[in-house]
């Protein structure tokens, strides 16, 4: 909401736990909300409000989209939804990000300053806001030198248009790269990475970034933690009408192609398997699987996608089954999974006191 616009609604965070966003002091709900293919791609006019407020009215104050969403109509969206809500700015976390820009022209996209800082103000005037939270660089740019992309970001939060920035399916080294020069010019690094984490995808955020956790503190803001829907199960007998992977048909072909295969046929049964667990856990598999992602203590926020207002609600039941996961609950997970990336190699030592700093 822009300045001296109307407040109508006063955020209630109910029973949402709240986390920091990776070292920074900002503070983010376990669960939030993006504009991923919904909003303002499938997802336009009222719908978009429906579903924003019943997120927002339900703890979830940290919205996520991106330049590139819908070709910059998911920004226009939500910014629209923020005014008519009436919902006070500084009760929100906003995070955009660039990379994809929206013409085909040598510097319309990418991560050089003048990209990072153009696309900047395009995403404020879609948004309609004066600032974003977090800005994330949607994705490495190797063609662009990284201390020029370092600057510019700080140019940015420099200027009052965000306050942090972050990183989204960067690889250990480029993050590692980035915070090497930030450290040494003594600029803001990034204090987040925007990565796939799921129970079928675990290797980079849980292997891969693992020593940038213990030395930067970096926090994750995880999308795909249902794995575009396989770990809802909703796709064991085929694929429904209506789903992600039919009105999305040409994106993900791959997938459901994959699906009549080995290893989608081992998917299934491992959701399946999955399933049994939460049964006994008194839930959905899909409330485990986001269980599972935001248990983990390097994630920050677990984004949710939804098309209906139902779906957010419906996700949020998996607060109740985060305490649940007991050590013995996730072993069993982890035999039926059987994709625990491996430690890393100790060549023969013996393991230190498991009490003491490791």
């Amino acid at each position: 909401m822009a300045s001296g616009s109307a407040v109508k609604v006063e955020f209630d965070p109910k029973n949402m736990p709240f986390r920091r966003l990776g070292p920074s002091g900002l503070r983010v709900p376990v669960f939030s909300l993006g504009g991923w293919l919904t909003l303002g791609g499938t997802v336009i006019g009222d719908p978009v409000k429906d579903i924003i407020k019943i997120a927002f009215d339900n703890g979830i104050n940290m919205f996520d989209t991106a330049e590139a969403y819908a070709k910059g109509k998911s920004e226009l969206e939500m910014g629209r939804v923020i005014k008519e809500l009436g919902l006070r700015r500084t009760d929100l976390i906003i995070t955009t990000k660039l990379f994809w820009g929206l013409r085909a022209g040598p510097n319309d996209g990418g991560l050089s300053r003048k990209h990072i800082i153009e696309g900047t103000k395009e995403c404020l005037e879609r948004l309609g806001l004066d600032y974003v939270d977090v800005i994330f660089a949607h994705r490495p740019d190797v063609s662009v030198p990284m201390e020029e992309t370092v600057r510019a970001f700080n140019w940015v939060i420099e200027k009052g248009w965000a306050f942090y920035w972050a990183t989204s399916e960067w690889s250990a080294y480029e993050i590692e790269e980035a915070q090497h020069i930030a450290t040494k010019l003594g600029l803001h690094g990034p204090i987040a990475e925007q990565c796939q984490h799921n129970m079928f995808h675990r290797e980079r955020p849980e292997k891969e970034y693992r020593p940038l956790y213990k030395k930067y503190q970096l926090g994750t803001t995880v999308f795909s933690a249902l794995a575009s829907g396989l770990l809802t199960g909703k796709y064991n007998s085929g694929v429904p009408e209506g789903t992600r992977f039919s009105t999305h048909s040409n994106f993900f072909k791959g997938t459901v192609d994959s699906l009549q295969k080995e290893e989608g046929l081992t998917k299934i049964r491992k959701v399946n398997e999955l399933s049994a667990v939460a049964e006994g856990l008194g839930c959905t598999v899909t409330h485990l699987a986001l269980a599972w992602v935001a248990k983990n203590p390097n994630t920050s926020t677990v984004i949710l996608g939804a098309s209906k207002p139902e779906q957010v609600l419906d996700n949020l039941k998996a607060l109740d089954v985060i305490p649940k996961l007991t050590p013995e609950i996730m072993d069993k997970i982890e035999i039926i999974l059987e994709n625990q990336p491996a430690a890393p190699p100790t060549f023969g030592r013996s393991s230190l006191d498991p009490n003491g700093r490791q």
